[in-house]
């Protein structure tokens, strides 16, 4: 990977070896967040010390939100209860037993950002709320399993949808995964529905997010009164897992999930 600043199609900037290293000091600050926000997120405390408990953690380990204050957006992180797909800005709420939390991190080190977000359960859950996590969880770890050079990102797109639906969940079509590195968001687009086979091709060099939201529900949503929130529009619930990966020529790096041993979570998160 030594294409150091060579765009591949439209405004996809390839990253070098030394780019991933600096991103990868970023995830590792978003990995650590959320594998302490799975002793945080319990029934009786509100959404707002969640996000409280992120933006000290961040500080701590030296790096910054790279969301609060991204296009005003008002919170460190974003927490999303139920039915809310993404965007969730913690409040006064206070987390009920069985209540999905999906809190999603994306953290700044000198200049570079590393993105991830996994889904929590609050104290017991329904085996539906247990199928729906499970299937957000597998659905992530389908996408990763196509990120390698080679393949295009139709096939990361039709092999989460395959998934979800095996697991009989719809997938949140209008949001999507996207390249990160110096900014948030950058090209390219990661659909999280398509056609094997079709798209842009994956090539060493590429760093993009992979975060599929699945739902019990039909999949369309709607903003809430914030302006920030969005819900899905049926009210049904919502779960999702994201990641931040980088592509080399023989193996893809999951930067996000460097101390989780995938090969013992293929069915279940580290969370449950």
């Amino acid at each position: 990977m030594d294409i150091h600043g060579k765009r591949v199609n439209t405004n996809i900037i390839l990253k070098t070896s030394l780019d991933v290293i600096h991103i990868k000091k970023a995830c590792k600050i978003v990995e650590e967040l959320l594998i302490e926000l799975g002793g945080v997120v319990k029934p009786g405390i509100k959404t707002i010390d969640i996000d409280k408990y992120a933006g000290d953690f961040i500080l701590k380990k030296k790096g910054v939100s790279g969301l609060k204050g991204y296009m005003g957006f008002p919170a460190n992180v974003c927490v999303s209860v139920n039915n809310v797909a993404a965007h969730g800005i913690g409040s006064d709420y206070i987390i009920r037993d069985g209540d999905i939390i999906t809190v999603d991190a994306t953290i700044g080190v000198d200049g570079w950002y590393g993105d991830g977000a996994w889904t929590y359960i609050a104290g017991e859950a329904t085996p539906e709320k247990k199928r729906l996590v499970k299937a957000a969880w597998q659905a992530m770890l389908a996408g990763v399993a196509q990120s390698v050079a080679g393949k295009k990102l139709g096939d990361i797109g039709s092999s989460i949808k395959k998934t979800a639906l095996r697991h009989g969940c719809n997938v949140v079509e209008d949001l999507a995964g996207h390249g990160i590195g110096r900014k948030i968001h950058e090209e390219p687009v990661v659909l999280h529905v398509g056609r094997k086979g079709t798209g842009l091709p994956i090539v060493p060099g590429m760093v993009f997010t992979i975060e599929p939201i699945l739902t019990l529900g039909s999949g369309k949503i709607r903003f809430h009164s914030d302006n920030w929130s969005i819900i899905i529009a049926d009210n049904k619930l919502s779960a999702q897992f994201e990641c931040t990966l980088a592509v080399f020529s023989n193996h893809t790096d999951v930067l996000t999930l460097s101390t989780i041993n995938l090969e013992k979570y293929i069915d279940f998160p580290p969370v449950f």
